[in-house]
């Protein structure tokens, strides 16, 4: 039997096992548009990815990405970076992989730990098929009242917004920076309010009711697509669902 396998390697073992099952499979292929995400599990995907490109096995790859954090990965790595504007691009994508915060039964996602959700939804809610890599911890029977839900929004809207979610039931905090004073500000130059519920919420109706709040930018409920998940558990083997 294997022993225990830490979170930190079953992150890169699910980024890996993705990675090579969707190039196996002809998902991950020459001449595409790739959508990386951002994050810990995200990051090991992007070098899975790197390394198909280093050794010729994938080529003229056109990505895009969700994040400065992953902007940078890309440029170190050898990988292409557009933007969705692009004519090369032309606002849609073949694949899109990232991680996540929270993964429900029906693979309902909560995402933006990294501050990321703005460009990680416009990215993946225009791709064709979206993949998730993620470790055991990130598996919960129910969203809302565990890992924060994160809300993007206009920080003249701060009170306002507060205020609408808390009419949802939610509790929210403003996101304050480390190393920083005052809050986070976003790649966008917006700020953060995590949210958490003291009962589970139904994901898809709020999505859309915190999205119809003046001042809302977008939140990290992730719903109106369906991925693909590849989880990793301490024993080795990486579950595909």
């Amino acid at each position: 039997m294997m022993n225990s396998i830490q979170q930190s390697e079953q992150k890169v073992l699910a980024a890996k096992t993705a990675v090579e099952t969707l190039f196996a499979e002809g998902a991950i292929f020459s001449g595409m548009k790739i959508g990386l995400g951002t994050g810990s599990t995200a990051m090991p995907a992007v070098e899975a990815v790197a390394e198909l490109v280093r050794t010729g096995k994938l080529t003229d790859i056109k990505a895009v990405v969700t994040s400065f954090q992953t902007s940078i990965v890309c440029e170190r790595l050898g990988i292409p970076v557009y933007s969705l504007n692009s004519a090369a691009i032309g606002g849609e994508l073949d694949l899109a992989i990232d991680g996540a915060d929270e993964i429900d039964p029906e693979c309902h996602l909560i995402k933006g730990g990294g501050a990321a959700l703005l460009l990680e939804k416009l990215v993946e809610y225009n791709a064709r098929r979206l993949v998730i890599v993620a470790d055991s911890t990130k598996e919960v029977s129910h969203i809302g009242t565990g890992f924060a839900l994160p809300v993007e929004i206009i920080g003249e809207a701060r009170v306002s917004v507060m205020h609408a979610l808390q009419q949802l039931g939610a509790s929210c905090v403003l996101r304050e920076g480390v190393k920083k004073c005052g809050p986070v500000i976003t790649d966008n130059g917006n700020m953060i309010l995590d949210c958490r519920w003291q009962e589970p919420i139904d994901p898809a109706k709020m999505e859309i009711e915190i999205n119809g709040i003046v001042g809302v930018v977008e939140n990290g409920l992730f719903t109106r697509i369906r991925p693909t998940v590849f989880i990793a558990h301490g024993d080795g083997s990486v579950e595909q669902r």
